[in-house]
């Protein structure tokens, strides 16, 4: 694990790149209905604060196994969110 600050840039960008990705979906396809594209977008935003949130807690007994929690927690919902964008195609 490198640093707290890399974590949260980490969590910025993979966040940030999948609601570019569907803000992309919503112009590549403008006849579409977007309620599920914007369901999407704001999942990732409750993801991104819970995610920072969790990066934040002062209260942590192990902060490795703490922090590498919250990677994999990053992982396997960036991975759920991306097989929802794939689905909108």
């Amino acid at each position: 694990m490198a640093s707290i600050r890399d974590l949260k840039k980490d969590i910025n960008f993979v966040l940030g790149d999948i609601i570019e990705a569907v803000y992309i979906w919503e112009l590549t396809n403008p006849t579409e209905d977007t309620k599920k594209s914007q369901k999407i977008i704001d999942e990732a935003i409750e993801v991104f604060d819970d995610l920072i949130l969790k990066v934040n807690q002062k209260d942590v007994e192990n902060q490795k196994q703490h922090f590498t929690g919250i990677n994999n927690e990053l992982e396997e919902k960036g991975r759920g969110l991306i097989e929802k964008i794939n689905a909108l195609i």
